[in-house]
């Protein structure tokens, strides 16, 4: 890892129990702004089993993913890419887990449109992906905040409507997202 980044978290949403801490890697291929999608990931997605950047152990399935959930017979049931993701990534992961949600997650809109055009190009099969596309303003003022250390107070995530609400290094934010599937 070239750099890591810890994250004090603060949860005031009901509807999933954060971890007080937790603490993303930055590879050295790695942005900022990999590791603030990965956060964002980890608050909307959280779930008891989700997992950061887990080894599979797992020979069928050569990929890492950024995020993963696990069941209990360590098969795949949640897979979360952010930021850049080939459509060959994509088109090996609906045939290496079958069984998982597939998740993309893009700091903006024109990325996931970018996204969605290389697919139907490649024509990737229907009904295995989806795609979250966060505000870019707010992606954009949340990174220019981002520390080695940071400050979270987890306020709200939800899909209908998808809006997230939360403090970030002492500014608030309520920003919508928009999710497409593919």
């Amino acid at each position: 890892m070239s750099a890591k980044y810890s994250f004090h978290l603060e949860n005031q949403d009901r509807r999933r129990e954060l971890p007080t801490k937790i603490i993303i890697g930055r590879g050295e291929t790695e942005t900022e702004a990999h590791v603030l999608l990965k956060l964002f990931a980890f608050a909307l997605f959280h779930r008891p089993r989700l997992q950061i950047e887990a080894n599979l152990h797992n020979d069928n399935i050569p990929f890492v993913p950024d995020l993963v959930e696990l069941d209990y017979e360590l098969r795949p049931r949640l897979w979360i890419e952010c930021g850049e993701c080939s459509v060959g990534k994509l088109h090996k992961l609906a045939v290496k887990v079958p069984d998982a949600e597939i998740w993309v997650i893009k700091r903006n809109p024109a990325d996931t449109e970018h996204l969605l055009r290389s697919m139907e190009k490649e024509e990737l099969r229907h009904g295995h992906y989806r795609l979250l596309s966060l505000d870019p303003e707010m992606f954009a003022e949340v990174l220019g905040l981002l520390r080695g250390r940071n400050e979270m107070l987890w306020v709200e995530g939800k899909f209908d409507p998808p809006e997230m609400r939360f403090d970030f290094n002492g500014l608030w934010f309520e920003a919508p997202f928009s999710v497409r599937e593919y």
